[in-house]
C-alpha cells in the first residue's frame, strides 16, 4: 500500500507515515493504533517484514501495547511491578498477617483474604473469580474497614457508589477494574442489572451480558465482558439471593471485644500498602504462567460450586508453596463450613429429616411422628414455618415432592400409617447434603524446600502407614510431580490409625449443604 492510497485523514497519514526509519517499538505502536479489522488485513504481511515465524508472537505484542494504552489513559494509578524479585511465601504471610493488624478476624480468615487479594492480580490466569462477600450481624464490626483494607491491595479498585448500570458495564469491559460494594443489602435492592453483572462475571465463560446500546438513529445489541474480581458487603448479606451466595466466598466476622486491640487503618506505615501493591504486582508479572498451569488438589469436603471458588486461592497457594497449600486447604474448609448455616429452606429440611432419623435410630417414621419430630426444636424454623403456626403434612409433602419423595403406607406395629422409610432418602442426602466427621483436615503437599521447585500435587492413593505430624497435627501423604495440565482430585480417605489426628470409631456425622 502506498501514502497516496491512503485517505485524506490526518490520523491514518500519522499512523501510515514513511516506515523507512521504523523501529520495532514503532512498528508495534502503529500496528496498536488500527482499528481491529485494519490490523488484522496487515497483520500477516508486518510479521513477515520484521522477520517473525509466527504471527502470533506480533499479535501478543500488540495486545500488550492496546493495553498500555488504556492503563496508561486510565483513572487508577499505574502500579508499577517491585524493582526486585520477591518470594511468594513471605508475600502472603506478610499481607495475613497485615490484615490482623488492622482487622479484628480469624487467621485463616485472614489467610484466605490475602489469597484474594493475590488472585485479583492474576485475573488473566484464572478461570473462575469468586466474590467476597463480607457479612456481619450488626453495625461496627468491621466489614467497611475490611472492605477499605482489600481495596488499598487489589489492582484497580473502584468503590461502587453512584454508578450507573450502563457505565459500569463500559469500566468494566475497558479497565477491568476490582469492584468493591459497601452496603451490598440496600444496593442490591431493586436493581436487577447489578445483581445480573455479579452473577454474570462469575466465571470466564459465562462472564458476558448483552446491553441495548445507540447506533446513529437506532439501537443495536451489544455484548460487554464484566468479568472481573467483586467483593460485598453489608449487615445480613448472606440472606442475599442464593444465586449470589453461591458465587461468592463468606466472611462472618464480629464485633471486637473491648480486650481486642487493633490498629488504625488510617496510621498505618507510610507507603506500606504502596510496597504491598508493587510486590503483588510484580508476582503476577513472574509467576503467571505458573500459576495458570497449577492444577491444585480439590477438597472432596466442598462441593462443585465451592470447589470452583476456592480453586484459585489454591492456584496461588501451591505456588508460594511450603505450608500455604495446607494452610489454603484447612482454611478453605473452615470457611465454607462456618457459611453452611445459611441453608436454603429445602436443604435445611433434608438436614433436619436426616436428623430426626439418626436420633431416633428408625428406618420409618409417620409424617405425624416426624413433624412432631420437626418442630420440637424450639431454635429451628419449623415451628412457626406455616405463618407463625407448625409446618403442615401437606407442606412437607409438597417439598419433598420435588425431590421425588411420597409419602406411602408404613406398617409401625399393627398401625398403617402415612409416612416415610428411611431408605427413601438415601438418594437425596447423597446429592445434596455432604457428611463431615470434623476430623483434622489432610494434608494437600508436602512442605517445599523452594517455591521455584516443580509443584506437587497428592497422589490419588493415600499411604498405608502414614506418618503422624505432631506439629501440623495432619496426615502426610506420598506426591507427585506436578504435571501441566492434569487436574486431580483426592479420594476420600480410609479411615487412619495415627494418635491425636484419626481416631478408630469415627466421631458423629453432621451435615451441611453442598
Amino acid at each position: 500500500m502506498t501514502f497516496e492510497t491512503i485517505p485524506a485523514n490526518h490520523e491514518q497519514q500519522t499512523v501510515y507515515a514513511d516506515l523507512s526509519t521504523e523501529t520495532l517499538q514503532d512498528t508495534i505502536a502503529r500496528l496498536a493504533k488500527l482499528h481491529p479489522l485494519e490490523y488484522d488485513k496487515v497483520r500477516q504481511d508486518e510479521a513477515d517484514k520484521l522477520g517473525l515465524s509466527r504471527v502470533a508472537e506480533l499479535d501478543k505484542s500488540v495486545k500488550q501495547a492496546r493495553k498500555q494504552s488504556v492503563e496508561d489513559n486510565a483513572p487508577f494509578a499505574n502500579i508499577e511491578p517491585y524493582a526486585e524479585p520477591v518470594n511468594p511465601l513471605q508475600l502472603l504471610n506478610e499481607i495475613s498477617a497485615t490484615i490482623r493488624q488492622f482487622i479484628v478476624l480469624e487467621k485463616y480468615q485472614a489467610d484466605i483474604a490475602a489469597l484474594w487479594v493475590a488472585v485479583c492480580w492474576s485475573t488473566d490466569d484464572i478461570q473462575t473469580a469468586p466474590i467476597l462477600l463480607i457479612n456481619a450481624p450488626e453495625r461496627a464490626c468491621g466489614k467497611t474497614q475490611l472492605l477499605t483494607l482489600l481495596a488499598k491491595l487489589a489492582p484497580r479498585a473502584t468503590q461502587l457508589s453512584g454508578i450507573s448500570p450502563s457505565v459500569l458495564f463500559r469500566m468494566i469491559e475497558k479497565y477491568q477494574p476490582t469492584l468493591f460494594i459497601d452496603e451490598v443489602e440496600t444496593v442490591l435492592k431493586d436493581n436487577e442489572d447489578l445483581r445480573g453483572l455479579l452473577n454474570a462475571g462469575h466465571t470466564r465463560d459465562s462472564a458476558f451480558v448483552w446491553r441495548s446500546v445507540a447506533a446513529g438513529d437506532d439501537f443495536e445489541p451489544k455484548r460487554f465482558n464484566v468479568w472481573g474480581m467483586k467483593a460485598i458487603a453489608g449487615i445480613n448479606a448472606i440472606k442475599l439471593a442464593e444465586t449470589v451466595t453461591s458465587r461468592s466466598i463468606v466472611f462472618e466476622l464480629r464485633r471486637k471485644k473491648p480486650n481486642e486491640k487493633v490498629d488504625r487503618l488510617r496510621f498505618a506505615e507510610p507507603l506500606l500498602f504502596e510496597r504491598l501493591t508493587a510486590q503483588l504486582a510484580r508476582f503476577s508479572k513472574d509467576y503467571s504462567n505458573q500459576v495458570r498451569e497449577t492444577r491444585p488438589v480439590l477438597p472432596d469436603e466442598l462441593g462443585d460450586r465451592e470447589q470452583d471458588n476456592i480453586e484459585p486461592l489454591l492456584q496461588i497457594a501451591y505456588v508460594a508453596g511450603d505450608h500455604w497449600p495446607d494452610t489454603a486447604t484447612n482454611a478453605a474448609l473452615k470457611i465454607f463450613q462456618a457459611s453452611h448455616s445459611a441453608q436454603s429452606t429445602a436443604n435445611e429440611l433434608l438436614s433436619d429429616i436426616q436428623e430426626v432419623f439418626e436420633t431416633k435410630n428408625v428406618g420409618k417414621m409417620s409424617t405425624a411422628d416426624l413433624i412432631t419430630a420437626l418442630v420440637s426444636d424450639d431454635e429451628k424454623s419449623w415451628q412457626t414455618y406455616n405463618r407463625g403456626k407448625p409446618l403442615s403434612p401437606k407442606q412437607l409433602a409438597n417439598k419433598l415432592k420435588s425431590f421425588g419423595i411420597n409419602s406411602r403406607t408404613i406398617r409401625i406395629g399393627f398401625e398403617t400409617p402415612r409416612g416415610y422409610e428411611l431408605n427413601q432418602f438415601s438418594d437425596v442426602f447423597e446429592r445434596y447434603l455432604t457428611h463431615n466427621t470434623h476430623s483434622p483436615f489432610l494434608s494437600a503437599t508436602l512442605p517445599q524446600s523452594s517455591i521455584h521447585k516443580a509443584l506437587l500435587v497428592a497422589d490419588d492413593v493415600a499411604d498405608k502407614n502414614p506418618k503422624c505430624n505432631s506439629e501440623t497435627n495432619v496426615l502426610d501423604r506420598k506426591n507427585v510431580a506436578h504435571s501441566e495440565n492434569l487436574s486431580a482430585t483426592r479420594k476420600p480417605a480410609p479411615a487412619l490409625d495415627c494418635d491425636n489426628v484419626a481416631d478408630r470409631t469415627p466421631p458423629a456425622v453432621n451435615c451441611v449443604r453442598i
